[in-house]
């Protein structure tokens, strides 16, 4: 995985033994993981996109993609939100990890 600058406000670290149970192979586990990073990667996104205003979509979508890693993201998005990005960005990956943890499968 590359380095996104929103990475210190994501902790999974509670999943790996919950993934760890409820996998078989390494190939099951990676496949697990890939799948809930990229669900966190969406629901990031999606949270950004929803409170920033849409005439800041484009420029966004350009820093970000031009520099992934960049935490500078952070107080662009506080000033174009008027808002704590970072508290929302936390609020709904909580939301997401309770829904996530509901819907993993049991480990044998």
């Amino acid at each position: 995985m590359s380095k996104i600058f929103y990475d210190h406000l994501i902790i999974i670290d509670e999943f790996d033994s919950l993934i760890k149970e409820s996998t078989d192979t390494v190939e099951e586990r990676e496949e697990l993981w890939k799948l809930v990073d990229e669900i966190i990667h969406h629901k990031v996104l999606d949270v950004i996109f929803s409170n920033l205003p849409s005439q800041h979509h484009q420029e966004f979508l350009e820093m970000f993609h031009n520099a992934p890693y960049d935490e500078g993201h952070i107080d662009y998005l506080n000033e174009r939100i008027g808002n704590d990005i970072e508290k929302i960005i936390k609020d709904e990956v909580d939301k997401l990890y309770d829904e996530i943890l509901r819907n993993l499968p049991e480990g044998e």
